[in-house]
């Protein structure tokens, strides 16, 4: 019998990913979706391509209407899902796409978010290696409380931590440079995600270590291995509607090579569903991986410079967001981890 799915937050861009992956589960059944000021809409209003679910109403978002649920997914705007999910029985499988429950240390919740802290749950990376060989993927399997990453912490992780791991790069010199797509930023009605103002044109933001994404970065890299880290991430926003395109360097470590790199992102990656090394001297686009649960990375060593550099690519509502949210319950349920989950992009 098929699972019983309730969709919090299901009128944004992250809600109406996920019931589109939802849709073709063969183990989860959409019973209930939810939304705030669009509360007593049919779902095809505020989602017009999801014709499968035309038939769903949203109801307002509340402990009472999600409670009973066998899955609750949450894609609701940060600070928000914190206190609503203490309300929801313990045996309710929980996946929070926000980043109420991301970090681990609530002095870093503090400098970048505001509100209260809810704690850390059990992240939903599975690909994360860490630093003694072991992935994430082992600590998901069970867990009734998960939180998806970021979208661009999703980026710059899948791209660096292998090396981390390996002892290859020095994570306390990293430069990240991120070309993103403003779907990542959720339907907010602002001057700088008009089309008028993003076409033709890209633009850099939240410059100068102040993005929110940054001590989630560096608590991965600490999980991956390392002792000290110091990142400078800079997202840039470009004309596309989705995908990210990250740029990622580190200068390497004594003795490090274009090979040893090569064998510690085959070890990490090689066995991997949908984290997949290019082949040498290629490099991924954002277009190979729309739709798709998929991260594709490219790396090179730039000798002159004596850093790696890594292309990844990405779609920010899916591997970024709503692909991690199922993979992680796939996994915590103990089902087919692919189940639902497509590798193939949508081209041109």
């Amino acid at each position: 019998m098929p699972l019983s799915v309730a969709v919090a937050g299901a009128s944004g861009y992250a809600g109406g990913e996920l019931l589109r992956l939802l849709a073709a589960h063969p183990d989860f059944h959409i019973k209930t979706v939810t939304a705030h000021s669009n509360a007593g809409e049919p779902l095809i209003h505020v989602q017009p391509h999801l014709r499968s679910l035309a038939g769903l109403m949203l109801e307002e978002t509340s402990v009472e209407t999600l409670e009973g649920h066998d899955v609750v997914f949450l894609a609701l705007p940060h600070g928000k899902s914190g206190a609503l999910t203490a309300g929801l029985s313990s045996d309710t499988l929980v996946i929070d796409c926000g980043a109420d429950h991301r970090l681990e240390s609530a002095e870093d919740w503090a400098a970048f978010y505001e509100g209260e802290y809810f704690g850390a749950w059990t992240y939903g990376l599975p690909e994360l290696v860490h630093g003694d060989g072991t992935k994430q993927r082992s600590l998901i399997e069970g867990a009734k409380r998960i939180a998806v990453p970021g979208c661009n912490v999703t980026a710059i992780t899948l791209g660096l931590a292998p090396a981390i791991q390996a002892g290859a790069i020095e994570a306390d010199d990293v430069v990240a440079v991120l070309a993103v797509g403003p779907s990542g930023a959720g339907k907010n009605l602002k001057t700088e995600y008009l089309a008028a103002e993003i076409m033709g044109s890209a633009s850099a933001y939240a410059v100068g270590g102040v993005h929110r994404h940054n001590p989630e970065i560096r608590q991965n890299f600490r999980k991956a291995g390392a002792t000290e880290v110091n990142i400078s991430f800079t997202p840039m926003l470009v004309p596309m509607s989705r995908g990210i395109l990250a740029t990622s360097t580190a200068r390497l470590a004594p003795g490090a090579s274009a090979a040893s790199i090569e064998a510690a992102f085959e070890q990490a990656y090689g066995n991997e569903p949908f984290v997949h090394l290019m082949p040498p001297a290629e490099f991924p686009r954002t277009a190979d991986t729309l739709g798709a649960n998929t991260a594709l990375i490219g790396f090179a060593v730039d000798e002159s410079a004596g850093r790696l550099v890594t292309i990844t690519a990405l779609d920010n509502l899916v591997k970024g967001t709503a692909g991690a949210a199922i993979q992680s319950a796939n996994i915590a349920l103990g089902l087919d981890e692919t189940a639902g989950l497509g590798v193939n992009g949508v081209a041109p």
